[in-house]
């Protein structure tokens, strides 16, 4: 298990620690220099080692901070990751890891307890971006994503992980050509952690709370420039539930195409240009 998680990491320019914050120890991947990022992955098994396509890039230009939540990857689980111990621990977190308000970048399920944090703790923060992410708006669960899902969840089998990915993404294959050992890598180590019990109870848990939305009066709160950044063909978060989104609450929304749910592997080009031009505009709008 230990080894697939090496084989996603290696190369890159980070290092590991694990610290225990809000009460479980958490694992901490860091490296780079400048202004603090921090990655927050989606609702995934293997935990933050999911960015690894994008780390390389954004260490050139920023202070990156990528934890596992509670309960994913290589951190210690709690009793239940709802808002209020969420907001502890990654505000633990922040406190942990930088004297700067940092830019937090968060996918899929956890985009939603981000956007709650942001509203309730923005000082903490210099602004957000989220992608992939049900609560913001009305969200029904796809009922194919919902058979696939399920299915993996009680036998996280390779051919499972297969249907699952391929709805994850807009093209599989394509974005397996590219780079076959990450992929194998990456498969073996969110199958290996699939299978322990706290991580599926953690990830249960994450799916019942984080698909139900968050209040529009909860989400005008948020005190700090907020961006989304969308694969077009998002099979599991539908890019229309973001175009309303923006809409209605102002938030502007950068369209990546030819991606699916995970655009930070599948076009990371892409994704890493549409991160930069969201911090540069929200950089300018404050100035």
């Amino acid at each position: 298990m230990k080894e697939s998680r090496e084989r996603l990491l290696a190369g890159l320019p980070v290092t590991e620690r694990h610290e225990r914050v809000a009460g479980a120890v958490t694992s901490i991947v860091e490296g780079g220099h400048g202004p603090p990022l921090v990655l927050l992955h989606g609702g995934i098994e293997c935990g933050g080692a999911v960015w690894a396509p994008v780390v390389a890039e954004l260490t050139g230009s920023h202070r990156l901070i990528i934890p596992d939540v509670p309960g994913l990857g290589e951190s210690e689980p709690v009793a239940r990751l709802d808002p209020p111990r969420f907001a502890r621990w990654l505000s633990e977190l922040i406190d942990l890891t930088t004297a700067e308000r940092p830019v937090l970048v968060a996918h899929s399920l956890l985009g939603s307890l981000a956007a709650r944090f942001a509203a309730n703790h923005g000082d903490q923060l210099d602004r957000l971006v989220i992608y992939g992410t049900p609560g913001i708006g009305p969200y029904r669960m796809p009922l194919g994503l919902r058979v696939v899902a399920i299915r993996f969840a009680i036998r996280p089998s390779e051919l499972n992980a297969e249907r699952f990915e391929r709805r994850a993404f807009f093209d599989l294959d394509e974005a397996r050509l590219r780079a076959p050992e990450w992929f194998r890598a990456f498969s073996d180590y969110n199958r290996a952690r699939a299978v322990v019990p706290h991580v599926k109870r953690t990830m249960r848990q994450l799916i019942g709370s984080c698909t139900k939305r968050v209040d529009d009066s909860e989400l005008r709160r948020i005190p700090i420039a907020t961006e989304l950044l969308w694969g077009r063909h998002d099979r599991f978060v539908s890019l229309g539930l973001a175009e309303a989104t923006s809409a209605r609450l102002g938030w502007p929304l950068r369209v990546i195409d030819d991606a699916g749910h995970v655009p930070h592997i599948e076009r990371p080009e892409a994704f890493l240009a549409a991160l930069s031009t969201a911090l540069d505009s929200t950089t300018r709008s404050e100035i």
